[in-house]
Order: C-alpha cells, then sequence, then structure tokens
C-alpha cells in the first residue's frame, strides 16, 4: 500500500500538520456551537490548550481558523498542472482533479452529507464571506503561475475562467445543499456541470 503524503513528510512537519488540524477542528466546533463572529481567538487558544500566538502562528487571521483550506486548494490546483503527464494539456488535468474532489466528498468539492451547516455558517458571517472572496483569488493567482510554466497560451486569464467556472458549480451546489436537496442528486448535477464547465474552458484554446 503507497504511504499517504503526510506519512512522507518528516516527523516535525507531520506534527505542525496535526497541531494545526487540531486548532482548526476545535475552533470550528465553537463556531458551530456559537456562531463565527462571538468566538474569539483567546477562546480557541484556551479550548484548544495552546497559546493564541500559536494559534496566529498557523492562522494569520480569525477567518482562517474556519477557512483553513485556501493553502490546499491553491496547492492541489497547482499540483495538478505541475504534476500532470507529458503532453498532458492542463484542463484535463484540472477536471480530472475536480471529479476526483467530488468522487472523494471531499470539503473542496462543496458536496457532502455533512457541509451545509459548514456553508450556513459563512452565510451569516460578512467576515468569512470576504476571506472566502480573497482565498478564490490567492487561489487563482497559484494556479495563473503554475499554468504560465506550462506555457498556457494566457495564463491569467485561463486561471481566472478555470476559478470562475469551478467556483459557480461549487456555490450553485452548496446553495442546493443549504436547501436540503438530497446530496446524491446535488452530486450527479454536479458532474454534469463540472463536465460542461471545463468543455467550455477547453473550447477556448487557452491551455496549448
Amino acid at each position: 500500500m503507497s504511504k499517504e503524503p503526510d506519512e512522507e513528510l518528516p516527523l516535525r512537519e507531520r506534527k505542525k500538520r496535526a497541531t494545526r488540524q487540531r486548532i482548526s477542528d476545535i475552533a470550528t466546533g465553537l463556531f458551530r456551537e456559537r456562531g463565527f463572529d462571538a468566538v474569539t481567538v483567546a477562546e480557541v487558544a484556551r479550548a484548544a490548550g495552546v497559546s493564541a500566538m500559536t494559534v496566529f502562528n498557523y492562522f494569520p487571521r480569525k477567518e482562517d481558523l474556519f477557512l483553513d483550506r485556501i493553502p490546499q486548494a491553491a496547492e492541489l490546483f497547482a499540483a495538478a498542472v505541475r504534476d500532470r503527464a507529458a503532453g498532458e494539456p492542463p484542463l484535463t488535468a484540472l477536471r480530472r482533479l475536480a471529479l476526483r474532489l467530488l468522487d472523494e466528498r471531499h470539503p473542496l468539492s462543496g458536496v457532502g452529507e455533512t457541509y451545509a451547516p459548514f456553508w450556513r455558517i459563512v452565510a451569516d458571517s460578512p467576515a468569512l464571506r470576504a476571506r472566502a472572496r480573497e482565498g478564490v483569488e490567492e487561489v487563482e493567482a497559484v494556479l495563473a503561475a503554475a499554468l504560465a510554466e506550462a506555457g498556457a497560451a494566457d495564463p491569467p486569464l485561463l486561471a481566472a475562467l478555470t476559478i470562475a467556472a469551478y467556483r459557480t458549480v461549487y456555490v450553485a451546489s452548496a446553495l442546493r445543499l443549504l436547501a436540503g436537496d438530497p446530496v446524491d442528486e446535488v452530486a450527479r448535477d454536479h458532474r454534469a456541470r463540472l463536465k460542461s464547465a471545463f468543455a467550455a474552458l477547453e473550447r477556448t484554446g487557452l491551455d496549448c
């Protein structure tokens, strides 16, 4: 059996990632209980048994405690382009990533049995909504850099279109989950919309 990515990291790095995840999980639990704006970083630190400075070492802003997967999203999108097979178009690799995230019901897919409460918290907090928009821009910038390395015709434009398409499908599915639609039905439509979105992106010819 192949090792998971974290298992290949040095022990020190694995411990840091575990600490980061534990702090985020504790913060998320508090936010779900009381609402994002009602919980302070100091309270998160006390619950996690660390100092507020330690929390900020891992999460520069309070919003990052909840929206903690922005760096992972940037890493995954960029890696899909950089690690693709020789001769494979970047959009083909990105489509495969998007569908894999959906199949895994990964949080970055936006589709899962337990994700509606997450989006309810985001919807109720202007600070989280603003940070989410910034996160989209950060992922777009990292993807544009990877596409430039891959020789795309117009990296910034292709990155913007790709992230906009992904976000549009993502948000539509999140809204349906918030409305109580069955997860399997949402996932089926999500897959179809992703395929349509990437087919439209491929017709631009920008990844050549």
